[in-house]
């Protein structure tokens, strides 16, 4: 998910307000000054597609001038930047290799500017001969800082309408709050198991280290160790739980606290602060909705499940079995007709970790309705695994899981 890495804002555009033993961040108003601030901002992106980075640059100083509100532009600019840009290097030869090959010609002859148009000369006839096309001087020169940040070229760029990038905005100031937390203890109330899945989904993506409790009719509370918790604060770590925030604008009832631990600008000593936040916070995400599988692996089978035209109906990722620090969130539940059920989970990842984690699980859940689909292909005594000690029904598969070897099991 390239989209999830993009960067958020950097902590010196970020703004916020002590109230007490609270923080409020900065969120702008979609009013009409704010409106034409993004506006110009898109206008002159959109304008310099084709341009190098370092004129885009020039032009947003230019337009930031000695505004009171720079650090609002400079933050605008950011995002526009750093997630509906794209910039490419353009050269019709390795920048690196150029440079390895000029200095290196350069360094043959007296170092003074009437050398510099022989040495792209030379450099020219020699890559002409080795590369069997005509190359010209120009090309070299073109070339050679190509790869350079204030030389790569804007060729793309998805401008989103003012409103939309207010908003993201306004969850960047939000999600920077979380750099400096501590603890957070995140309650997402009953809602649709798909909510629950998609968050779940992106606490395993980010790494984030989250003790889980509830089920899926009460709800669930999530604690989660903030950057500063570690025994060495990790802005990396900072940046997981900020990006969280977008996935759990899709569950639709929540509510979170946050401990956090920002020092003092005058007396540079760390003081306790708390943010809270819920539901009814009017933020926007970006994020989009989850996929409808998570592989092709479990896509093949949903669509060669549809063509037995049997009595047993799948669905997927509707059942939550609460473990013990944890959740479990079977791929499939199998229907039939005459209302009994059964979970099927595909295992087909083969990190060693993740096969001592889900066998673990499966284990921990002590559920007698589950069936297990294993690839052949994962070595599960090197991951530490002993089947002896798996008491559901396992399917075995190679490339592709089989809906009939499925049914049987079933039809056991």
């Amino acid at each position: 998910m390239e989209w999830v890495l993009r960067a958020m804002l950097p902590t010196d555009l970020l703004s916020f307000r002590r109230n007490g033993e609270s923080v409020v961040p900065l969120r702008l108003q979609l009013n009409e000054r704010n409106l034409a601030i993004a506006a110009d901002l898109i206008s002159t992106f959109a304008a310099s597609q084709g341009e190098t980075q370092g004129t885009l640059d020039r032009q947003l100083q230019d337009l930031e001038g000695d505004s009171p509100d720079y650090r609002l532009r400079r933050g605008l600019a950011h995002i526009l930047k750093s997630s509906f840009c794209s910039f490419d290097i353009v050269s019709p030869l390795d920048p690196p290799m150029l440079r390895q090959r000029v200095f290196g010609l350069a360094a043959q002859t007296t170092s003074i500017p009437t050398n510099t148009a022989g040495t792209l000369a030379t450099l020219a006839t020699q890559l002409s001969q080795e590369l069997e096309r005509e190359i010209h001087p120009q090309q070299i020169q073109t070339g050679l800082y190509a790869d350079l940040q204030e030389n790569r070229i804007l060729s793309e760029f998805d401008a989103p309408t003012p409103e939309a990038l207010l908003h993201r905005f306004n969850l960047s100031q939000v999600q920077g709050i979380f750099y400096k937390a501590t603890h957070i203890t995140l309650n997402a109330h009953r809602n649709d198991p798909g909510e629950y899945k998609l968050l779940f989904r992106y606490l395993k993506l980010f790494q984030l280290m989250a003790y889980i409790e509830g089920d899926a009719d009460r709800g669930f509370t999530i604690t989660v160790d903030g950057p500063t918790s570690l025994f060495k604060p990790s802005t990396r770590y900072g940046l997981a739980i900020a990006k969280l925030l977008p996935a759990l604008l899709h569950v639709t009832k929540w509510s979170l606290a946050a401990t956090l631990k920002i020092r003092d600008f005058y007396t540079k000593e760390y003081r306790q602060y708390r943010y809270t936040l819920d539901s009814d916070c009017g933020l926007v995400t970006h994020y989009p909705p989850g996929k409808p599988y998570d592989s092709m692996l479990e896509e093949s089978f949903a669509s060669r499940w549809d063509k037995l035209g049997t009595d047993w109906k799948l669905e997927r990722e509707v059942d939550l079995i609460p473990i013990p620090g944890s959740v479990m969130i079977p791929d499939f539940r199998l229907v039939h007709a005459d209302g009994r059920s059964r979970l099927l989970e595909i295992v087909g990842y083969w990190r060693p970790e993740y096969l001592r984690k889900k066998f673990s699980q499966v284990h921990q859940s002590q559920r007698e309705d589950l069936i297990l689909a294993v690839s052949e292909r994962l070595n599960l005594e090197k991951a530490g695994v002993k089947l002896q000690q798996v008491s559901v029904p396992i399917v075995w598969f190679k490339h592709k899981l089989s809906p009939k070897a499925v049914l049987e099991v079933l039809d056991e």
